[in-house]
């Protein structure tokens, strides 16, 4: 087994514009399959976004970048408990570039933008950043199942796969753990020739980042829940806790399937699916394409507000932040 995909990642890296190829053709029929499965919808929900509430689109997006600058406070700290200090600019265009990247297909971008932006403000070991990026990705999906999986006490009529959701949440939370991660993780990017050890992280950061990622999630709820108002459904306020969790199950399922970039169309069936609990089906649809315009536009306008402060600081290209040694003493 190890043999053939050794052999498979001989081939993908010999002929990578076959490999984009083929998760251009995979993405497109995956995109097709969602359309034709829910076109009985789409009328509703043309009349729903041709009288959509463009007030309340606008802040739903307004909340929406207040989930995005809460996420960052995440990256901070997780670098923070390293003894690595990043100005707030840097680590927000660090994180918004991988956002955005995420739309290139291919897979490897994402960590790939996060390195070079990292690297432009003084973090020059990508065996760290990806480590991060693994501790802030696990993290956040955990913390988005709980709080879908707390929803559903008061959401009804919810269909879906709760069992291995919840398994996939105690599978990544085992390996996150820093005994499980450090030597996993370092085992690892010795493979990619990284040799230096990883500092630990403390599980008192690693709790916190639980539950401040978990209220990120609440307020990407709320955007979410204002997105469905803005096309004239009228969701419980008590349902903004379950949006959270839709969208933080969209975005699990966007990293997971890897053919789709950003998940595209994977994230909106789901996100589509999981909204009926609380919307009819032209509203749910609605606000689910609504949604993926407001976080393509929020990730580019912070990334340029993000630019634009370091270019005033005059810190474009360095940023000063300790050295890994120092983390390591």
């Amino acid at each position: 087994m190890a043999s053939t995909l050794s052999a498979l990642r001989r081939r993908a890296a010999a002929h990578p514009r076959l490999v984009v190829a083929v998760q251009l053709l995979a993405g497109l029929v995956f995109v097709l399959s969602i359309a034709w499965a829910v076109r009985g919808s789409f009328r509703a929900a043309g009349d729903d976004l041709r009288d959509a509430n463009l007030a309340l689109f606008a802040l739903a997006c307004a909340v929406l970048a207040v989930y995005y600058l809460a996420f960052v406070v995440g990256w901070m700290r997780i670098f923070a408990d390293w003894k690595i200090h990043i100005s707030y600019p840097a680590a927000l265009r660090a994180e918004m570039v991988s956002m955005l990247a995420k739309y290139v297909p291919g897979g490897v971008w994402t960590p790939a933008a996060r390195v070079v932006a990292m690297r432009r403000s003084g973090v020059d070991n990508a065996a760290l950043v990806t480590a991060a990026m693994a501790i802030e990705a696990g993290l956040s999906a955990v913390s988005g199942v709980m709080v879908f999986v707390i929803s559903l006490a008061w959401v009804d009529g919810v269909h879906a796969p709760i069992i291995p959701l919840v398994a996939f949440a105690v599978v990544v939370a085992a390996l996150v753990q820093p005994r499980v991660f450090r030597p996993l993780m370092a085992r690892i990017l010795r493979r990619f020739g990284y040799t230096e050890p990883l500092p630990p992280t403390r599980p008192a950061t690693m709790a916190f980042l639980l539950v401040y990622y978990a209220g990120t999630w609440v307020i990407g709820g709320i955007a979410l829940w204002l997105l469905l108002r803005s096309v004239g459904a009228h969701p419980d306020p008590q349902s903004i806790v379950y949006l959270g969790g839709v969208a933080a199950v969209g975005a699990i399922v966007a990293v997971l399937v890897v053919i789709a970039p950003s998940g595209l169309g994977v994230r909106e069936g789901t996100m589509y699916g999981l909204m009926l609990a609380v919307a009819p089906k032209g509203a749910a649809l609605g606000a689910t394409l609504l949604n993926r315009v407001a976080i393509t536009v929020v990730e580019l306008l912070l990334l340029l507000v993000g630019g634009a402060i370091l270019k005033a600081r005059g810190q474009t290209d360095e940023d000063e932040p300790m050295q890994l040694r120092d983390a390591q003493t």
